[in-house]
């Protein structure tokens, strides 16, 4: 009996682990996907465009946390390099001689860094949060304007590849960290249910 028992736990525990897997892999999947398909709402102003991947990519780490957030955008660069065209101008290894590659290579770290904060605490309350987000957001500025600097040299890189970006980062910024507030709240309040239905 004990070892029918304990067959049907393992079976139980192993059906659990795959159930995680396969979730774990859509949400990977997903967000690289709708990373790509932010690509496509962009604004053309040089070098450079505005799009809305950002707001995507500090939403993967925030919500699947560092590594799976990490492994989103990772599957979004790996799949451009190999020519799914969801970069904001193509596709393909050749992508890796334009301006705006090193905001790719960004986004990997933005989205680590946004979920490891958070796991660290920093998602105790709104303002913490926003700023999590905000050092996060600034790590895809760094081999984003040391890649760029290779273009348009080292006296444009803040004119080209920062200053026009600052309005739509506060609001992007502003965004996930709302989101993250409802959606913390409704944990909460989800969490509180159960308890009292226990109960």
């Amino acid at each position: 009996m004990k070892e029918k028992t304990a067959l049907i736990t393992d079976s139980s525990q192993g059906i659990n682990k795959e159930i995680v897997l396969i979730k774990d892999i859509v949400q990977i999947l997903g967000f690289a996907v709708l990373t790509g398909m932010s690509a496509g709402l962009k604004l053309e102003i040089g070098p450079v465009p505005v799009t809305a991947q950002t707001l995507i990519v500090l939403l993967s780490g925030a919500l699947l946390g560092s590594k799976k957030g990490a492994l989103s955008q990772f599957t979004y660069l790996a799949g451009g390099l190999l020519g799914l065209p969801w970069f904001s101008r193509g596709g393909g290894i050749i992508y890796i001689m334009s301006p705006t590659f090193g905001y790719i290579l960004g986004f990997v770290l933005a989205a680590y860094l946004v979920g490891l904060l958070l796991e660290k605490g920093w998602n105790k309350n709104i303002r913490r949060s926003a700023l999590a987000i905000l050092i996060a957001n600034f790590t895809i500025y760094i081999p984003g304007l040391l890649w760029l600097a290779k273009f348009v040299g080292f006296s444009k890189i803040l004119t080209i590849g920062l200053y026009p970006f600052i309005a739509g980062d506060i609001l992007k910024i502003s965004l996930v960290a709302l989101i993250l507030f409802f959606n913390s709240k409704r944990k909460k309040t989800k969490g509180l249910s159960n308890l009292e239905t226990k109960l």
